[in-house]
């Protein structure tokens, strides 16, 4: 039994690692990939737990699990690809970075050009075009919670810089509030100069440091 318990995790790892990261597939297809691992992992678990069946129900524990994590995996995908695609098509043209992360939360990289001025913490006119689109997504996505994370560069210190980003991801916040989202579904939190993504060696640098983050996640996830 142990060894077929085994085998049957070493299919479902082979799930994971090989399937879900092929580059030719699909958000969705890569979801509903690494939901079978998982499912597969956990049905293989569960099969040979309760013995009985032996390597034949850790197999097919491994099978039924895979399959119910295909579905869960899909939904999940599908959801979250969906609302990439609105706002992917609603921030075109902006300078706004729409991506997927890797623990399949939904990122809007805002830059500082169109996001605030320099020192201030008021929403700049572009950026509330960005953010009406934005609130209107999650209106449509009552489902998902978001996070909102403010950076600065490393001008002045850190009693200017930590306030001013948790000002702008406040400010942020209550944008979207005022548009209908509610406020329990959303977190604001400021960084300021510590987690750069570059080094902050030019005036291009800084500017790709001064930025604000959004994250959006399915409830419970």
């Amino acid at each position: 039994m142990r060894t077929q318990f085994t085998l049957s995790a070493l299919i479902a790892a082979l799930a994971l690692t090989g399937c879900a990261n092929m580059p030719e597939m699909s958000n969705t297809q890569r979801g509903t990939a690494t939901g079978a691992g998982v499912g597969a992992l956990a049905g293989a678990a569960i099969g040979a737990a309760t013995s009985g069946g032996g390597g034949r129900r850790a197999a097919s524990g491994a099978v039924l699990g895979g399959l119910a994590g295909a579905v869960a995996g899909n939904i999940w995908s599908n959801r979250m690809e969906n609302q990439k695609r609105a706002m992917e098509q609603a921030t075109a043209g902006t300078g706004v970075q729409v991506s997927q992360t890797a623990d399949n939360r939904l990122k809007l990289d805002i830059p500082s050009d169109i996001s605030f001025n320099t020192g201030k913490s008021d929403i700049a006119p572009n950026f509330r075009q960005v953010l009406d689109r934005f609130a209107a997504s999650l209106n449509e996505n009552r489902g998902t919670t978001v996070t909102i994370i403010g950076h600065t560069d490393n001008t002045g210190s850190d009693a200017i810089n930590m306030p001013l980003s948790r000002d702008r991801a406040a400010h942020t916040r209550d944008y979207l509030v005022a548009r209908g989202v509610a406020a329990n579904r959303i977190t604001a939190d400021g960084r300021g100069s510590h987690e750069p993504l570059v080094s902050n060696d030019s005036a291009a640098n800084r500017a790709r440091n001064r930025r604000v983050e959004i994250f959006v996640a399915e409830q419970g996830n």
